[in-house]
């Protein structure tokens, strides 16, 4: 019984990676034009979302249910925040936020065949080892921040190897960019990615991904003083949704 299970959880994750890479490459044009121009962007994410991040969701059996969805200002910018576990994490967020914003990601997926390409030509990379590219970080969210985008980052800077760990410590970007430029961040709870598919092969199953959608928290009048402060409210109330 237990190989079975294995087997149809290494079978459940190849499904997952042939629903990223398949749309990829059927509207490779549309995509690959859609990225000549920053200008284009909303564009790009508009198709992404419908075309890309949607119907993996519903192609894994795995159905977003949103509940208390705040409502965001037309011509407001935010940084949308969440907990990170699961590679389904990018997808939810792309189907929660009908508004277009920039994942700041880490720099490995350019690794990643086929996604990895436009990874790197639509999102902000960070080397987390380097402080140079971090620095640089910010530069490239505050031209995107102009543009009248959005920003969204996980703020655990990544997965804890242990998966004991609820939710991890956060790092500063996300508030350093929140409150540089006076944002509001908007925090969401991810309560089932991590279940329904994990980062372990031979694990997952299909269902519901419920998200809670917390008060958006302002940060108006805020310096950098109050980050640690920001950084604990935000976190407790991302903590307290799980």
């Amino acid at each position: 019984m237990r190989s079975i299970k294995i087997f149809l959880g290494f079978l459940w994750h190849i499904w997952f990676y042939l629903l990223i890479i398949v749309p990829i490459i059927v509207f490779l044009p549309i995509l690959f034009i859609l990225t000549l121009k920053e200008s284009w962007y909303p564009q790009f994410y508009w198709f992404a979302r419908h075309f890309w991040a949607t119907p993996i969701l519903y192609g894994m059996g795995c159905l977003p249910v949103v509940k208390n969805k705040q409502k965001l200002e037309k011509n407001q910018s935010y940084v949308l925040v969440a907990n990170h576990g699961s590679m389904l994490d990018i997808m939810l967020m792309m189907y929660v936020s009908k508004r277009p914003f920039v994942f700041v990601g880490k720099k490995e997926l350019v690794k990643t065949p086929i996604f990895g390409f436009f990874y790197k030509r639509v999102c902000i990379l960070v080397d987390r080892s380097s402080a140079t590219s971090r620095t640089g970080v910010y530069k490239k969210a505050f031209k995107r921040l102009q543009n009248g985008l959005s920003i969204c980052i996980f703020p655990e800077g990544g997965v804890p190897d242990d998966e004991s760990i609820i939710l991890d410590s956060f790092k500063d970007g996300a508030f350093n960019i929140a409150i540089s430029q006076q944002i509001p961040i908007v925090p969401y709870t991810f309560l089932d990615c991590k279940r329904r598919f994990p980062f372990s092969w031979y694990r997952g199953k299909p269902g519901l991904l419920r998200v809670l959608s917390h008060p958006i928290v302002p940060t108006q009048g805020l310096t950098n003083e109050d980050k640690e402060g920001l950084k604990t409210q935000v976190r407790r109330l991302i903590l307290g949704g799980l």
